[in-house]
């Protein structure tokens, strides 16, 4: 049966560390019946993960990052030494200290992080395992398809459609990273607003704005209902809501609701693409940056029908094609950017434009 499922689908190897052997032993048995995921080992630390890689080779690597012996982040670091094409996820509790934690391990080169179940029996803690993890396992270790999107991707045509009055930009799994090296690069006096959707649990938006504040020299906060949207600032949309905009050009204020997710997301990008659209009509500029799924191809359809302007992040600077590389294959991105442009393109379409 082992060679069969192997002969006929893709399995993920994964291999689990962790010291907590309960938390080991939910995600062992959480894909025990998961044909493309399959747990080849698990430790109890770094130094005992370490020890493995050399002769397991998993494919993917699910990391805590509080243990004894070797922490997390002692052995992420090792990981990206060694065996850099190895994607790590770090696997994260829902509170204020493990999402710096996290962000920090983001920044120093894990793929995404999921979030551990709560006291729980195994049956709910094991479903929530696989709803967590599947999809990132999946979209870190599932070769891209190579027709269209790629060829899409590597030959764009370069527009510049005029006026912006808003930057909005829709970000996914590699979003941390992928945001300091744009946000970074953003003047104090950026003569527009920039607005994020990053696809981010509570506590873990808050966290990430306080850190892009601190790296950036344009201020950057966690959008909340009723602030009124300036120039020169960023707004993170906060986990758990989706963010719109009410208002005309001259007064725009942040809307907060709770309505169904799209994509399977809330905040989602499309419905911040929407709303900034019925504010800023055609004075939109859109991007969208690395991500799984296809949040933001809706939105940017909205944008170009409004005789707005649409970027997508190339490929190859992607922890995840998807999002980008869905908007792309469309024929809705005006022009491809790497990563290490894009904040210079931001800065040069919004200065062309006024």
């Amino acid at each position: 049966m082992g060679v069969a499922r192997a002969l006929s689908v893709p399995v993920a190897r994964v291999l689990v560390v962790d010291d907590s052997v309960v938390v080991r032993r939910v995600v062992t048995r959480a894909f025990e019946h998961e044909p493309a995921v399959e747990v080849i080992g698990t430790a109890r630390d770094g130094r005992d993960a370490l020890s493995k890689l050399d002769f397991l080779w998993p494919d993917v690597v699910i990391l805590d990052l509080e243990m004894p012996v070797m922490d997390g982040f002692a052995t992420l670091a090792e990981i990206r030494r060694n065996h850099a094409e190895i994607p790590v996820i770090v696997f994260s509790h829902l509170t204020t200290r493990s999402a710096t934690a996290t962000l920090e391990a983001l920044a120093l080169g894990a793929a995404e992080f999921a979030l551990k179940p709560t006291a729980q029996g195994i049956g709910l803690a094991e479903e929530h395992v696989r709803a967590e993890l599947l999809p990132l396992i999946n979209a870190l270790t599932v070769p891209a398809p190579p027709p269209a999107t790629a060829r899409a991707m590597a030959t764009p045509t370069p527009t510049v459609r005029g006026r912006v009055a808003a930057i909005v930009i829709a970000v996914s799994t590699g979003g941390p990273n992928a945001l300091a090296e744009i946000i970074g690069r953003l003047p104090a006096d950026l003569p527009v607003p920039v607005l994020i959707v990053q696809h981010m649990p509570p506590v873990f938006t808050k966290m990430l704005a306080e850190r892009l504040d601190r790296q950036s020299a344009i201020s950057v906060v966690e959008a909340a209902a009723g602030d009124v949207v300036e120039p020169g600032r960023v707004y993170l949309a906060p986990g758990g809501h989706h963010m719109a905009l009410s208002g005309t050009g001259g007064r725009v204020t942040i809307a907060l609701h709770d309505g169904p997710p799209e994509n399977y997301c809330r905040p989602a990008a499309d419905v911040l693409f929407r709303a900034a659209v019925d504010v800023y009509r055609s004075d939109v500029l859109a991007v969208v940056l690395t991500g799984m799924g296809r949040d933001g191809l809706r939105g940017s359809e909205a944008v170009r029908g409004a005789g707005g302007s649409v970027i997508a992040q190339s490929e190859a600077t992607c922890t995840v094609a998807s999002m980008p590389a869905a908007v792309a294959s469309a024929g809705l991105a005006d022009v491809v950017v790497g990563l290490d442009d894009l904040g210079t393109e931001l800065v040069h379409r919004v200065s062309r434009g006024r």
